[in-house]
Order: C-alpha cells, then sequence, then structure tokens
C-alpha cells in the first residue's frame, strides 16, 4: 500500500454545511436562532478545532476519476473509475488550524428546504474559509493507480470537483485547490 501526502493551497474559499442539531428556544425567533447556531454548521473536533471530513477528499477524486473516465492501457475499454472507488482511502480527518469561534460567516438567502430552485427562501450563514492549506494523506491500495495517474486525477479532482458546499460538482465554485506539493511513501 502507498501514501501519498498532499499539500493542497485554496483556489477559491471553502464552506461547510453541516446540519444543525440545536432546536429553537421558546419564543425564539428563526433569525435569532440562526444567529445563535450558524457555527455548528463547521465539523470541529473535541478540542474547538475545524476540519474537513475525509470523505470529502475520498469522494472527490473518486468523482474525479468518474468525471474524467480515463482508460487503463492495455485494459481494453476499462477506466480507473472502480479503481479509484475501491481503492483510495483518506481515513484521517483533515484540520484547518482554525478554532470554531475564528471562522466567519456568510449570510445568503437560501431555499428553505434546501434544494435549488426552492420557492421559499430563508437567511442562512455557513461557515467560511477564504484562505486555507491543508495536508491529505492519501491511502492508495490498488497497484493500478500508478502515481502519475494518481496527481493527475488529485489536480483535476482541485479544478473540477471541490469539496464542501458550493463546490464545483455542485454547480459552484468554492472548495477548489492547488496540488504544491506531494510526497509518495509506503504504508506500514
Amino acid at each position: 500500500m502507498k501514501i501519498c501526502t498532499a499539500k493542497l493551497k485554496s483556489a477559491s474559499a471553502y464552506s461547510q454545511s453541516r446540519p444543525v442539531q440545536t432546536p429553537k428556544k421558546d419564543k425564539e425567533t428563526a433569525k435569532d436562532h440562526e444567529e445563535r447556531v450558524w457555527s455548528e454548521r463547521a465539523h470541529v473536533d473535541e478540542h474547538g478545532m475545524c476540519f474537513i471530513p475525509p470523505m470529502a477528499f475520498k469522494n472527490a477524486i473518486s468523482e474525479a476519476a468518474r468525471y474524467l473516465s480515463i482508460q487503463i492501457p492495455g485494459k481494453g475499454q476499462a477506466t480507473y473509475t472502480k479503481h479509484f472507488e475501491a481503492g483510495v482511502m483518506v481515513p484521517e480527518a483533515v484540520p484547518l488550524g482554525v478554532r470554531k469561534e475564528d471562522v466567519p460567516g456568510e449570510w445568503l438567502f437560501v431555499p428553505s428546504d434546501g434544494k435549488r430552485g426552492g420557492g421559499k427562501r430563508v437567511w442562512k450563514c455557513f461557515p467560511l474559509f477564504k484562505d486555507w492549506q491543508v495536508t491529505v494523506n492519501f491511502y492508495i491500495l490498488d497497484d493500478t493507480i500508478t502515481p502519475e495517474v494518481f496527481e493527475y486525477h488529485l489536480k483535476q479532482a482541485g479544478q473540477f470537483i471541490g469539496v464542501g458546499r458550493f463546490r464545483p460538482r455542485n454547480n459552484g465554485y468554492y472548495g477548489r485547490w492547488n496540488v504544491t506539493s506531494t510526497k509518495w511513501g509506503e504504508a506500514a
């Protein structure tokens, strides 16, 4: 098993939209509730530090493989898609190095049901990370995926797929990245 430690730098802001679980207080307006609990949309560890869920990067690179549909040399019409879906893992949360209380919010007038084109709109606030840099450990279990193939897919995932709320794959432009470096090794 190979490990690719990739350093990624933001090409656009990153925003999160974790569901809020805190109920409204008695006689609290929707606006007051939103102002009180919006920061719960951030993914936070037990120390109050924000992170990007590991599956965000795993899913982004799998989605890039599906999007690109590059054929494996010498394997006929077979593409890398299933090899990325089953043969790549990101098991650890990816720390952003920012405390939850230091993250600014972005207020938007969005559909109340969360679906594009929804009729009723409400004001919601989402955590926004304008400039971010992370180090992600990708575990490559499938030897079909060479370092060159992996790095190409990682770069394309950063441009066309992204992570978080309003990412390119979902008709947005947040959550994009550039690969600043990669380091390869063998897993124990």
